[in-house]
């Protein structure tokens, strides 16, 4: 606005309308003169991706969206709709270097990070969706698509804030969740964080020997670093924190396992969530009915809080563990 001679408030009504009135064209932005909406049509871009594809589960549960980025990169989101909750599953990158022996995000590497205009435009798209069907608002956004979001700390909390920003898109900060592998010096740069988030932290396993095998960042941040970085989250925020545990049948949740992660995770304020595990087509199998509930009541039994979750969206190839960009290259 500067460039063009304009006054600051410009800018602030720009921002509004783009966050708040979730406008995709300048056009729109009817509180500016013509002229300055033709100068900035001429020179920017209201959005940083354009959608491709989008697929829907059956039952209307969750909607899976293939994004290109401006310079040609796919990205994949996901929206879920659960027990009255509109949460938005985002992507910090395109792909990922930590590469999950489970996770099929991790078979591409990782090509580039996502900047916070990026992470950010999944949810506006989505939220645009909700607003044009019946009113509805985006409840909840989780840091858990593809990526790593503390590999791109700065981004990842850059995106954060203009989420939370009360003269933007308004979410409030805990209905924003960001899962890290155990990047243990972004856990102690998270817990330093004004903004009261949600931390989750994908666990996987409960001992160093299996981790190693299923995470491979475990031989760079093993799991007496990781809770400990936990335990000084834990104290330094007083707020829950979660723990993921996708189960791989007969790998993860064998009886050796589950008394280590008992061990591991009976704490106060310490969570657990179990995951099944979403076919990827890689070796690995998922529990068969009741395993998964056997194994809670098992770990609940020795003093753990945890719950079984349930990923919606496993039709469309869009639950934990699944976002693969399958369909690049049609």
């Amino acid at each position: 606005m500067a460039e063009l001679g304009e006054p600051p408030y410009r800018a602030r009504q720009v921002y509004e309308a783009l966050s708040r009135g979730l406008v995709t064209d300048f056009a729109a932005v009817t509180t500016l003169p013509l002229a300055l909406r033709q100068a900035l049509a001429e020179r920017l871009s209201p959005v940083s991706l354009t959608e491709v594809e989008a697929r829907v589960a059956p039952k209307g549960t969750a909607r899976k969206t293939l994004f290109t980025t401006a310079d040609g990169h796919p990205v994949e989101a996901v929206l879920m709709l659960v027990a009255g909750r509109a949460t938005v599953c985002v992507s910090t990158q395109v792909g990922c270097a930590v590469g999950c022996a489970f996770c099929a995000s991790g078979r591409l590497g990782l090509r580039r990070d996502l900047t916070a205009e990026e992470i950010v435009d999944q949810v506006l798209h989505f939220a645009r969706l909700l607003h044009g069907d019946g009113d509805r608002r985006i409840t909840n956004v989780v840091f858990m698509g593809m990526g790593e979001p503390f590999h791109t700390y700065d981004e990842t909390l850059r995106a954060c804030r203009l989420l939370n920003d009360p003269d933007g898109f308004g979410l409030a900060a805990r209905h924003i969740s960001v899962s890290t592998v155990g990047v243990v010096p972004g856990i102690d740069r998270f817990a330093a964080e004004p903004l009261q988030l949600n931390l989750a932290v994908s666990l996987h396993a409960a001992t160093d020997e299996l981790r190693d095998r299923l995470v491979p960042l475990n031989r760079t941040y093993p799991l007496d670093r990781v809770f400990a970085a936990c335990d000084r989250y834990v104290k330094a925020t007083r707020r829950k924190l979660l723990f993921e545990y996708v189960v791989l049948r007969g790998v993860n949740d064998t009886p050796a396992q589950i008394t280590a992660l008992a061990q591991r995770l009976r704490r106060p304020l310490y969570h657990l969530n179990l995951i099944a595990y979403n076919e990827t087509g890689g070796a690995f199998t998922r529990p068969v009915a009741g395993e998964i509930e056997a194994m809670r009541d098992r770990l609940e039994r020795m003093g753990v809080s945890v719950t079984v979750r349930h990923s919606p969206g496993g039709d469309i190839e869009a639950a934990c563990g699944q976002l693969a960009l399958r369909h690049e290259g049609g």
